[in-house]
């Protein structure tokens, strides 16, 4: 399939624009810089020069291609105080793929989350979430409206990723932790520590998102975790050892003091299983969880920028 993927040459792109072409498929990628491009070429991707706001860019890419993956989504601005305009702009670029792709039984698969779908207790593939109308829920409805997307000829799909896609190179939650503990002394947890985050290594979710491309049914939502639940107490151990610095709880009160940005997100309980998205696409995670992948020291190489 010629499969045009945004967020190519990102965190999770990297790797799946090799999984994919490994498999036989040919590869578009949005690039909105000269890096990016360059990246991409170096890949034996096609390079489309871009960015999610270039509509008539988007839509014309994916009426070229057999199938569509939307990786890209303005974390720049999201977590910098304007998650609603990151969010508002994610929906218009979906729905210029929706209106592309209607009619033509072509696979469209949109990376979702699962941070925040279902607190304190453990999400399932049928789990609903809340549109309630708060900036953060308009991603949901973003999801929603591309598994409707189903009832209008798209074979559509939502892959629900870990708030932890971990991995060598991550510059993510788990690398701003690791920059807090080293910046602040102490590896810190929020409480008692026990509420639980899923993960996914980042070469198992890109094969996740090649399966669903390949050969996900229309509506199928699919949840990118390797592992249900590791507990933040457990994470700030591994990297309390790793530092040699204390490993302490934070009262919840202070975690934006402590933990800047990540304080909102570090206190949720987000447990989540896959065993739907094993059975449908018969994916099978064999890369290290995430603490084993902590123990294998790159995340303490060199501090996080």
């Amino acid at each position: 399939m010629r499969i045009f993927v945004t967020g190519a040459s990102g965190w999770l792109g990297s790797a799946l624009v090799p999984d994919l072409l490994d498999a036989g498929h040919q590869v578009l990628g949005l690039a909105r810089s000269d890096a990016s491009a360059a990246a991409l070429t170096r890949a034996g991707a096609e390079v489309v020069r871009g960015t999610v706001d270039d509509l008539d860019v988007l839509r014309d890419a994916a009426i070229a291609s057999d199938g569509v993956i939307h990786l890209a989504f303005k974390h720049d601005i999201a977590f910098t105080g304007d998650y609603q305009a990151a969010a508002e702009a994610d929906r218009r670029a979906v729905d210029t793929f929706g209106d592309a792709l209607a009619g033509t039984d072509r696979p469209f698969v949109l990376a979702g989350g699962l941070a925040g779908l279902a607190p304190g207790r453990v999400a399932t593939e049928r789990t609903a979430p809340a549109i309630d109308g708060s900036p953060t829920s308009i991603r949901s409805a973003t999801a929603q409206a591309v598994l409707a997307l189903a009832g209008r000829g798209v074979r559509s799909s939502v892959v629900r990723l870990a708030p932890t896609c971990h991995g060598e190179g991550d510059q993510g939650f788990m690398a701003t932790l690791v920059a807090t503990a080293r910046a602040k002394g102490v590896s810190g947890y929020l409480g008692d520590g026990a509420n639980r985050w899923p993960a996914v290594h980042r070469l198992d979710a890109a094969r996740l998102f090649r399966l669903a491309v390949e050969k996900a049914p229309a509506g199928s939502v699919l949840h990118g975790t390797a592992e249900e639940g590791v507990t933040i107490r457990d994470i700030a151990e591994v990297i309390g050892r790793h530092l040699d610095v204390p490993v302490t709880s934070v009262a919840p009160e202070a975690a934006a003091e402590h933990f800047s940005w990540l304080g909102a997100f570090l206190g949720m309980d987000a447990p989540a299983t896959n065993t739907l998205t094993r059975e449908l696409l018969d994916w099978q995670p064999t890369r290290p969880g995430l603490l084993e992948d902590l123990d294998k020291g790159h995340y303490f190489h060199t501090p996080a920028a």
